[in-house]
């Protein structure tokens, strides 16, 4: 994954070189037009930044990936291989660091994070998903689930730390593989990032009536869209709903469009991705922010989308799922968030139309929400648990920390 959509782990590597460490990040290239922006991005950067691959450059003939699955349909034999492209280098680069501690990102380099353990290395770990418990069972049929678990429970029982998204996550975690409780490091976004806010308003038609707003890089299917989609007769206020992200092969896009009342046709409106410096501002000019996650599989269930945490950011009050992540999140974000019962439309627009029934309601639910980004879900409070984590682990008395890992997933590539 390239690091412009990566966000925690640029806030990561920059906290830590903030605080005197010497951070070098491991990651990839895999888009021509991504790559400009990861480098535009890196000019402002106090960290390192290698990529163990560039396949922006180099032909795509041979592939580490398309070996690893040949070999596991002959044998049936799970293997490292089959996690993505960048194993083999990403091992290569890891080992040639000779770091004082490596923090892992996604499941290759958790494969890369077991063989520094043998190697006597500090390893940490950073679940930003639970991946042996992610997807849905059509997509992991071929994936390499039992050595996935394998590797988290390694890293996660012999690391030096662990950190994931959310104290539900870190509970299961510690139950599911009999290990210390992972700290907690939300996926929250920096407090001055609202100093850039342009204001004006770019996607909404008509500024008399409340806008809902959801956003992701793609706009697929189990998000959640289709118990919006499938709300909005039962919606009994005036509303715009704007949604944004890249459509998803297989026409998503058109199905969800056919599903839409008559009556709501010029209601609801489709945009494309902005770069994330304009995400903010987009998410600011609307009223309402939706997060309609899925309860499974169980990471879906326990982890906590970034979106959520814009819209606190941006000042929106919520109508999210009732996931046992967003719960967690609802329960300290003081009246920000109104919840729903996940794939139950008629919930979903019983919450929409309680807060769109009640101006002070709403009036009140967003300012909780700009109170709740302010005292605990911003970066600016976030990042002491993974700096004192580090200087803990490292006896204050190293100057390299290394984030080992973060490397694009290329499972398609």
């Amino acid at each position: 994954m390239h690091l412009c959509h990566n966000p925690r782990v640029v806030k990561e590597a920059a906290a830590l070189a903030d605080a005197g460490f010497k951070v070098t990040v491991l990651g990839g290239f895999l888009d021509t037009a991504l790559k400009r922006r990861d480098e535009e991005m890196l000019r402002t950067q106090k960290f390192a930044f290698i990529p163990v691959v560039d396949m922006t450059r180099r032909s795509r003939a041979f592939s580490s990936l398309r070996i690893g699955k040949l070999l596991y349909r002959l044998t049936k034999i799970e293997n490292a291989w089959q996690l993505g492209q960048a194993y083999p280098s990403l091992a290569k680069a890891a080992r040639a660091i000779d770091a004082d501690l490596y923090i892992c990102h996604m499941e290759q380099a958790l494969a890369v994070g077991s063989l520094l353990l043998r190697d006597g290395k500090r390893v940490a770990t950073d679940m930003e998903d639970w991946y042996s418990e992610d997807l849905l069972p059509q997509a992991r049929r071929h994936r390499p689930i039992r050595l996935l678990r394998h590797l988290e429970q390694q890293l996660l029982r012999q690391g030096a730390f662990g950190i994931c998204t959310s104290h539900v996550m870190a509970k299961a975690l510690a139950n599911s593989y009999n290990c210390v409780q992972p700290a907690v490091i939300y996926n929250v976004f920096p407090w001055a990032d609202r100093q850039r806010l342009t204001g004006g308003m770019l996607d909404r038609r008509d500024a008399s009536k409340p806008s809902i707003y959801w956003f992701s890089q793609t706009l697929g299917p189990e998000r959640g869209l289709e118990d919006l989609v499938l709300s909005l007769p039962f919606i009994n206020q005036a509303v715009e709903i704007h949604l944004r992200g890249k459509p998803s092969v297989g026409g998503f896009k058109e199905v969800l469009e056919e599903k839409i009342p008559l009556e709501w046709k010029d209601k609801v409106f489709f945009h494309s991705p902005v770069h994330n410096g304009e995400l903010l501002s987009r998410v600011a000019e609307h009223d309402i922010g939706f997060a309609g996650e899925r309860p499974d599989p169980p990471n879906k269930d326990l982890t906590v989308s970034n979106k959520l945490f814009h819209y606190l950011l941006g000042g929106l009050a919520i109508v999210a799922s009732n996931t046992s992540g967003q719960k967690e999140i609802s329960e300290m974000a003081n009246g920000a968030i109104q919840l729903y019962e996940a794939r139950n439309p008629r919930s979903l627009a019983n919450a929409i139309n309680a807060l769109l029934s009640s101006p002070a309601r709403l009036k009140a639910a967003k300012a909780a929400a700009i109170n709740s980004a302010q005292s605990d879900f911003c970066w600016e409070v976030q990042q002491y648990v993974l700096t004192e984590l580090v200087a803990r682990n490292l006896n204050s008395d190293s100057d390299l920390a290394t984030a080992a890992g973060k490397v694009a997933d290329m499972s398609t590539g």
